[in-house]
């Protein structure tokens, strides 16, 4: 790895810390019940503090997202010209989706929003619109569902990350509007919330994987690091998948690998930034090589999904049966 390929990497994993670090503190984690502590109304308040904490981590992934896809769609659809007038939907959305998570990660109410759940469920609805839309776009084209259209035409799988962005931050209300009785666990229609985000999360994170996987494939891995997010993920979507299962939330593994899965996306995005300064005239060709290059807001999106991750694992460690 040459020293700025070396520089660029940590750039954007330093960056990526910075953002998490700039947001860790409105949703700080509370400190485990104790023990010793006494009085049913003490433990409901820690426990009632602890969703509140859990629903601001989930806005702040489902923000993630939303900067994401705001930033990969406006490359990907300005590269098609907008074409088509609802090629500006998504720009919208994920603004708008990003606004609210915004509010959400600075929200300590104990209580859901409705323009948050209006925003969130609108930007689920986009998600699955816009999937029919890009699935309709590479079937018209001549040879139908081929490499070659697979390759170029538009992403499958892009539009799954503004409809995981909604999930999320709908997820988060539901959290968020828990009872406060400790004995009552946080719930998303009637399913126990902790492990049910964890099974979405990790189906999120194999689909990104299979956008990846496919993506890098055109670019016939001809580096070695293009592993990295084909073969990260799914490991991680397999912890989380043990998670929604009962198995034990609280080993070290699950975290760590959700917390190894945040570097490498914002690392992702630096390294992204390298492909692009080796295109001819580098960033001073910005107009041009940004279009042609690899996107650089696209590998961030495995950063917000393992931060669900994250709150997923923090709210069962302070609600076992969430």
């Amino acid at each position: 790895m040459t020293n700025q390929r070396l520089f660029l990497f940590c750039a954007g994993i330093g960056l990526g810390a910075g953002l998490v670090a700039a947001t860790r503190r409105a949703g700080e984690a509370p400190r485990r019940i104790s023990a010793q502590r006494r009085g049913e109304d003490a433990t409901s308040r820690a426990r009632s503090q602890a969703t509140v904490t859990a629903a601001r981590r989930l806005n702040r992934a489902a923000g993630l997202l939303a900067t994401s896809v705001l930033a990969d769609s406006g490359v990907e659809h300005y590269r098609g010209s907008f074409k088509n007038k609802a090629m500006y939907t998504p720009l919208v959305v994920s603004a708008l989706t990003l606004g609210v998570s915004l509010h959400g990660t600075a929200d300590k109410r104990p209580a859901a929003h409705l323009s948050r759940d209006a925003v969130y469920a609108l930007a689920a609805a986009t998600g699955l619109i816009g999937t029919g839309f890009h699935i309709y776009n590479v079937g018209k084209k001549l040879g139908g569902f081929c490499w070659q259209n697979l390759f170029y035409a538009a992403p499958l799988g892009a539009p799954m990350a503004i409809l995981l962005s909604g999930l999320i931050g709908f997820s988060s209300e539901r959290v968020r509007e828990s009872r406060r009785d400790a004995a009552v666990r946080p719930e998303i229609f009637t399913l126990p919330a902790g492990r049910t985000l964890a099974a979405v999360t990790g189906a999120g994170l194999l689909g990104t994987t299979g956008e990846a996987a496919l993506l890098h494939f055109r670019g016939a891995y001809h580096n070695p690091l293009m592993l990295l997010p084909v073969t990260l993920p799914p490991v991680g979507a397999l912890l989380l998948a043990g998670v929604a299962a009962k198995f034990d939330a609280a080993h070290w593994l699950p975290r760590a690998w959700m917390w190894l899965l945040v570097a490498m996306g914002f690392g992702g995005a630096g390294l992204h930034a390298y492909g692009v300064s080796r295109n001819m005239g580098g960033f001073a060709n910005w107009s041009q090589n940004i279009l042609s290059s690899p996107p650089l807001p696209a590998p961030p999106s495995f950063s917000g999904l393992a931060l669900a991750g994250l709150a997923c694992l923090d709210l069962i460690r302070e609600h076992p049966d969430a």
